[in-house]
Order: C-alpha cells, then structure tokens, then sequence
C-alpha cells in the first residue's frame, strides 16, 4: 500500500499506466474516427474522376478528452484508491482488536461499528489473521477471553457481530485474560475504549504494551457517556430530583425525559452542568396521579442502559388515609397529635389525605392508618373488612382508647390494658427493639440502638403468634403484628404513632416501616423477605426492554437493591407484571471518570462517521458512464444513432413560457434583493446579529436581540421592530445603530469588500458588539486581549486585525454604558467573569458611542426567549438575578448606542457642584 496523505492505493504499480496516456492521445489523434455512411444516388457520376490528395478526418477534441478521462479513470480504478485508510501501517502481524463492549459505548456504538467494520475490512485485505477480546462479560454469562486466532473472514464476522452489554466492561478480567494468550510475533493493537476509566485502564494498557504498538480510540470532541442515577425525593414530596454524571466538558444542555408505558411523555427537564462540574440535577415536577404513571425516565440523545432509569412502585406516591382518635386537647397541640408524626413521615413519598373513616373509604387508598382508634362500629367494620380483603392495608397504632377498648379488627388478640413502665408487668427500664422477622416486610433493617419503649399493649400468646411477629423487643413480646387476609394486610404497632409510649416516631427506621407497609398495598411485595423474584423484562446495552437474556437469573426480593448489573443479573424488571420491581444500572454507579493518559506510548485515534472509503467502485462507476457517453457519441457521429434538430416553434414556445410571470404568492417574503432589505431595515428601528451560518448561534442571536426588545418595550420608551439577520459580505450595514457579532471558530474570512463595508459602518456611527461567548471556558484575564484564550478569541484576533480598531479599554468606572439607563458596573450574560472593552476615547466622535464592544458572556443567550416570554438558555451560576443583571445591561447598550452622552453630563457633577458653590 502507497500511502499519499489521507489518499492511499493498494496496487500503486498499476499508477505507471498514467504514463500510456500520451501515446492513447497519439493514437486516438492518427486513426480517424469511422466514416458517415450516406446513401447519395448521384454518387456514381463522380465515379472515373482523378482522385485528389485527401486529409482524413480527425477525432473531435472533447471526444478525444472524453476518452482520456475514461482510461485515467479506469487505471485509478485497479490501482485500489483508499480514502482515510484506518491502517496506516502495512504488514502481515496479526490484529489484536481489544472492544470495551460495555453499556458506556452504547450511545455512539454506530461510529464503533463503522471503525470495526473498517478494520474487518482491512484484516480482509491484507490477509491479516485477527485476534478479538471484548472486555465487557458475554451475554452467557462465561468469563472474559481472547478469541483464537481468527482467520480474516471469521474476524470480521465477528467484530460485525459485537453488540453493547447492559453492563459494564471488566478491565482486570480482560487483562488477565491477555496473560493467558502467547503469540509469537508482536502485534499491531488496536483498543477501541470508551472512553471511561474503570479503575483498571493502565494495567490493561500495561498488558497490551507487552503485545505490540497500541491505538486507541474514543470519541472525539471531548464526548463522554453520561449516566443518570436513580432520582430521589425532593424535601416535602414535590417531585423528583435526578442526577446525571459526566466524565467530559463538552457535553452541553440535555433533556430528561419522564414516560409512562406505551412511551408516553409525562414531563421533561433540562439537564446543564456547571463549569467543571461533573455532576447536574434536574427537577421534575409533576401531579401526583401522573407521577405515579412513569415506569422510566431516561436522557433524550443518548441510547444506553446507563442513561435509563426503570421505575417501579418505590418512585410513586401512593394514596394514604390518616384517621386519628386523639381528642381536643392533643390537636390544639400538634407535637402531641399521633396524625403530626404520621404526616410527616408519610408525606415524603405518599398523598395523605385525612379525614372521617367514612370519607376516607370512599376514596382509592392503598393504605389506612388508624392512630388510637378503639372500637369500630360494626357497619365500619365491615366495610375496613371488605377493603382489606380487596387488597387495601390496615395499619393500627395502639393507645389508651385501643389498650382499653379493642376489637377483633387486629392481627392477634390482645391483654386488656397493656404494659407501661413500673407497672405490675412493666420493665425497670425501657425496652429496645431487638430484631425484625427475616420474613416480614421489615427484613434487612437494622434495629436502630437509640429507639425506646416505655409502653405498650401486649398480645394474648398463641401458637401463631410467632409467625405474626414482625418486630420483637429485647424481651421477645411483639412490637409489630400483622397477617394477611385475603388480598390484603392488617398490621398492629403495640405503640403509640406520637412520642408517649415510645420514641420510635422520631427515627428514621419509622419512615422506612411506614415506606414498606405503602408498598404492601402496591403489589410490591407480599411480605416474604427473600422471595425470589424471576426475571420480567431486560434492557439491552442501548436501553431498549426486551425480553429477559438468556442467563438471566431470579433475584431475592431482599438482596435486589444491593445486586449490581451483570449477566445473570441484567438490569430491567424483576417479578410478575402485577408486582414488578426495577434493577437499574446505576445504582451502583458513583461517579464516571475519563480515560487517563498512560505511561505507555500509545496513538491516539477518534472514531469518526465517515472513516475509510473505497474510492474504486466509485471511479469505476464514473468511467462506465463515460463508456456508454462514448459509445452514444460514437453511433451520434456514424449517423446510426439520429440527433434531434432543433425546431423553431419549439424554441418559440420555450421561450413563451420562461416569459410568462410566476404566480403571486399571497404574504410572501419580498424578493426584490436590495431594495427590499433596505425598506424593511428604515422603515422601523431594529438591532441587527451577524449570520455565522451556524443555525444554532444564529437563531440563540435572534431570539437574545428579540428578548432584549421586549424588555425594552416593558421598561423604556425605545419599541423596536424584531430583530434582522445580516451577511456582512452581501448586505448593507448602515441601516442598524447596532450590531451584535457573536464569534464562532468557523467564521470564514473576511474578504476586501466586507471589510470596508464594516469600517464604512463603525465610522458612520455604527456599534459592532463582538461576543466570544468563551467567558465560561476562560480565566479572567486570559482572553483575547492578551493573545489567549479559546478558539473564539482567536477568531475574534483574526478578525480585528484588518479591522481600523481605535484602541481599547476595560469599561473605565465612570463610563455612559455604567449608567446609561441601570447604574451598575458589571455586565453579566449568560456567563460571568470576562471583561468588556469599549474605545478608550470616543471623545466627540459618533456622539461619543463607541464604535466597538467587546465581550465574552454570551449576551445573547441571556437575553434569548420565546414568543411566550420564556428563557432559551440557563444562566451560570447566578440564575435569574443575573439573567435581570444581563437584561440592564442591554438596555444600557441599546440606550447608550441610541442616544449617545446625553448622561455624560453626570460624570462631571462633582465638579459642577463645586462650582455652584462658590
């Protein structure tokens, strides 16, 4: 292979044919092309004549050029033209292809796919054996290893068949794996990575260095995967607040998005990170009855199983009724009511509704708390029976009415008037909680050591008495009962719900009983610790649901939370489809960190869309189309094929119909050039942006000068007209006071005529706002100004330099932008930090307006929004004051640019009034 900068040629010696083309034009100039057959009768009275000196006929020109171009392109053909070609090093060393094939390189698993095909492609070509290790565990749930040897035909099958796993890659596995692998001769390594550092990259690193020179690739631009974490409560139930981890910078604004089955959208949310930040949260807010609909939430662009989050009955907010017996003098006093300390802990993760039994079962509940209620009368009774054995769930705390007065709706009989300290069956001291059953619904919480209790109502000892015991003191007398009856629970705590008999209200083990007696009304579970829970549904490397892998095995309904994702245990539902529960990827995910740079040489390569093309069938294509072109002239030329000659009322009529107007468009755009831009521009007062041809920066441009109008209508007597989109290379500039440049780094250059169109305009009066919108990537101090900076600020340098810039300044304390129409003196955007420059002197010119200003806190996004009025763009970190500190600051601009010094009077008013005074 000869390699000739990004173009290379397998069969390069076939490129000598180039040198025939100058005897094929010899040739094709000395033989004369077929004679014209013409049948003419007269032709035998020239018969006899003396025969005069002939010139042949020639070939035409472009028919000779035509098949010049022909035999070119033929000879390019075979001699293999490669585009980009991936591997840059020829030889027959085997290929050691190492995939980190886990759930991080699912959400640009195209462009892996695109390299790994270009390798097989390669291994192919140049009959290269291949050798394949995917650190990722396989779906059979086997360990990791090295493929044998792989023929280059058997290679590329199987690097086209590698898919992203739904859990992550195991580095240390795989390099012990390579430990295991002896090869004879060095290899040519190739790690297609992920871009995310497990802990164990450089032993992996170190293990590959052994085999032979390495290239890795990752994603280019500074991408990383992200992950979001499960979402959790916000303070007081309102919504869900969600996480989402990144490893790189360069990862932008996202949106998380709420669904329910069926992939209906419930709500959606901006994700932005801060500065350096690896971690940003989103809220989600949303009514309950919605809430409670969505079964995943996941991060809209980016297909893996690490930015899906399954959601089951732990995320919902089940209806909850609160019925208390306390009497008058306990709900004047809220720290002593039973319902204060049960709304608070159930609040947080349920809707709580209290009010009269009656009311309360007229409505869906999936739990019931009675605090002190004795005897029921028997129509409530029947109906709370009923409910229970429908499905709903019963929860009683005890007190002095139920100690005194209970009836038979409670899991076990009780002793009448129950158990206080230093009483005739009391302790000399308080009790502690000593353990919870392994086969309630309390199994694996751990017995807190601060809680006490001092009272309690003691149950009449039965052979089914243990088996009801849920919680047991350090005695071993019960603190929680409960049974089932039919579909249902009904559940006693021997304590009172406040503070009086014990203080297990205060802890937090009572919010996490209160949390799982909820999910017994859910379907969640049916009391059973260590209930083996098959599985339902699995999500596949790109987060899709299907159905569950194949070693894919049960999980204990105690033991789930703790499981990380793995081949036996893939993330997805576990269960039934009426209690399912959710095992997510990346509960066990703290934080994601980008690859390290190694002590190994290594070459680093980025996976690209568009890597290694063959050129060949294409210049084959080109020269077969010239072939038949060739032949069409040739039969054209002989007569065989006839030509159409050109008709003159068919030219008349073509001419007719291109004459003909067009039809009239009702409310279209004008399109008269010149004229029309410039009517539109005079006619009402508008800023103007500069089109970079990125469509995202223009259209953030519009919408910040759009924004800044509205708030300049509100608040001044300045009413512009929508804001115009401007080329500077085609469009007159004189029109608009102001001009707002955001630079972008593909800015092309200037030529001579927008240069003085843009002088012309700065000297006539004209503002150029020239925005970096870098202040967020550069320190302050380190910008354009002093040669560093981003690629923005070198854009900007590139720019100015042609420009007739006036010397420039810092915004001084005391100038007219400080006090134009706000007094302030920093000028915030979307960003904060970078320093505004203005002309140092103006002095009387253009009404002392400066004719430049620069900037780097991306104005225009802080001032962008909507036709409704809403904000386009987050402002870091100062939030909505800021976004109020940016909008001053262009109304200043704007009333500076539009009215010049008219306040400049004010900074000599100290003078002025000492001159008063004397």
């Amino acid at each position: 292979m000869w390699q000739l900068g990004p173009l290379a040629f397998l069969n390069p010696w076939l490129l000598l044919g180039l040198f025939s083309l100058p005897v094929i034009w010899w040739l094709l100039r000395v033989t004369p092309p077929a004679p014209r057959r013409i049948t003419l009768p007269s032709i035998r009275l020239l018969f006899g004549l003396p025969q005069t000196e002939e010139t042949p006929a020639k070939t035409p020109l472009w028919l000779l050029l035509l098949r010049l171009l022909l035999a070119a392109l033929a000879i390019l053909a075979l001699a293999h033209p490669l585009w980009n070609p991936i591997g840059r090093e020829a030889g027959e060393a085997p290929l050691l292809v190492v995939v980190d094939d886990g759930w991080a390189a699912a959400s640009r698993w195209a462009e892996r796919q695109q390299t790994l095909a270009e390798i097989g492609d390669r291994a192919v070509r140049e009959r290269r054996p291949l050798l394949l290790l995917a650190t990722a565990p396989p779906l059979a749930d086997g360990p990791v290893t090295a493929t044998r040897l792989l023929t280059p035909s058997e290679g590329r099958a199987q690097l086209l068949a590698l898919q992203p796993k739904p859990w992550p890659s195991d580095r240390r596995a795989a390099a012990a794996a390579l430990a295991a692998v002896r090869l004879e001769d060095r290899v040519q390594v190739l790690w297609l990575a992920d871009g995310l550092d497990d802990g164990h990259a450089a032993g992996l690193a170190a293990e590959l260095a052994n085999f032979g020179p390495i290239t890795l690739f990752e994603d280019g631009g500074g991408r990383r995967p992200l992950a979001v974490l499960p979402p959790a409560e916000l303070s007081g139930g309102t919504g869900l607040r969600v996480a989402v981890l990144r490893a790189g910078a360069l990862s932008g604004e996202r949106w998380l998005r709420l669904s329910a089955d069926g992939g209906r959208l419930l709500a959606r949310a901006p994700v932005a990170w801060e500065p350096g930040a690896a971690r940003a949260e989103a809220v989600l807010d949303l009514p309950d009855d919605l809430r409670n609909e969505a079964v995943r939430l996941e991060l809209e662009g980016e297909a893996s199983a690490g930015a899906v989050v399954l959601l089951d009955e732990r995320w919902r907010r089940r209806p909850v009724g609160v019925l208390s017996g306390a009497g008058i003098e306990e709900r004047a006093q809220p720290l002593l009511s039973h319902a204060h300390y049960l709304l608070r802990a159930l609040e947080p993760f349920s809707q709580v509704h209290q009010d009269e039994l009656a009311a309360l079962l007229a409505r869906p509940l999936a739990m019931l708390v009675l605090a002190d209620v004795g005897q029921l009368p028997p129509a409530e009774r029947q109906r709370l029976t009923a409910w229970i054995e429908a499905g709903g769930v019963l929860v009683r705390f005890a007190g002095p009415k139920l100690a005194q007065n209970a009836d038979e709706l409670v899991p076990v009989a009780l002793r009448s008037g129950g158990r206080a300290l230093g009483g005739a069956m009391s302790w000399t001291t308080p009790a502690r909680i000593a353990s919870f059953a392994e086969e309630g619904p309390f199994a694996g919480l751990r017995p807190p050591d601060d809680v006490t209790v001092s009272s309690q109502v003691l149950a009449e000892p039965s052979l089914e008495l243990d088996g009801k015991t849920w919680a047991r003191l350090a005695d071993g007398t019960p603190l929680v009962t409960g049974e089932r009856r039919g579909r249902g629970w009904l559940v006693l705590f021997h304590i009172t719900a406040n503070t009086t008999w014990s203080n297990l209200a205060l802890s937090g083990s009572f919010v996490e009983m209160l949390r799982r007696l909820v999910a017994l009304g859910q379907g969640v579970s049916d009391g059973e610790a260590g209930r083996l829970l098959p599985p339902l549904l699995s999500l596949d490397g790109f987060g899709r649901l299907d159905r569950p892998l194949p070693a894919a095995l049960p999980i204990a309904s105690d033991k789930l939370l703790g499981t990380p994702a793995g081949p036996r245990t893939p993330p997805g539902f576990y269960g039934t489809q009426e209690a399912r529960r959710a095992l997510n990827l990346t509960t066990a995910v703290t934080g994601l960190a980008p690859l390290p740079r190694f002590d190994q040489p290594i070459a680093w390569a980025t996976y690209a869309e568009r890597g290694e093309r063959d050129l060949k069938p294409w210049l084959l294509t080109v020269a077969i189309v010239l072939a038949l072109l060739d032949l069409l002239a040739v039969l054209g030329l002989r007569g065989v094929l006839p030509l159409p000659a050109p008709r003159p009322a068919g030219a008349a009529l073509a001419l007719c119909l291109l004459a003909m107007p067009d039809r009239a468009a009702a409310q279209s755009r004008p399109t008269q050039g010149a004229d029309a831009f410039a009517l539109q521009a005079t006619l009402e007062t508008r800023l103007a942006y500069v089109q970079t041809g990125e469509a995202e920066v223009d259209e953030m441009s519009r919408a910040g000068l759009f924004g800044l109008g509205e708030m300049l209508r509100r608040r001044t007597s300045a009413e512009l007209a929508d804001p115009m989109g401007v080329d500077v290379e085609r469009d007159d500039l004189v029109f608009f006071p102001l001009l707002y440049w955001p630079v972008v780094a593909a800015q092309r250059a200037l030529s001579d005529a927008a240069i003085g169109r843009l002088g012309a305009y700065m000297r006539t009066g004209g503002t150029i706002v020239f925005d970096t919108r870098d202040a967020n990537t550069v320190a302050p101090g380190l910008g354009w100004e002093l040669g560093r900076g981003g690629v923005n600020a070198e854009k900007l340098r590139q720019i100015l330099r042609r420009l007739d810039i006036p010397p420039l300044v810092p915004v001084p304390q005391d100038h007219i932008l400080t006090k134009a129409f706000y007094l302030m003196q920093d000028f915030p955007g979307r960003h904060v930090g970078g320093r505004v420059w203005v002309e140092i002197r103006p002095g009387g010119v253009n009404d002392g307006v400066s004719a430049v200003v620069i900037g780097a806190n991306d104005w225009a996004a802080a001032w962008a929004t909507d036709a409704e009025g809403r904000p386009l763009a987050a402002v870091v970190p100062g939030g909505q004051r800021q976004r109020e500190q940016a909008y001053r600051f262009g109304i200043n601009l704007v009333m500076y640019t539009l009215t010049g010094n008219y306040k400049a009077d004010q900074v000599h008013v100290p003078a002025i009034l000492e001159r008063l005074g004397q």
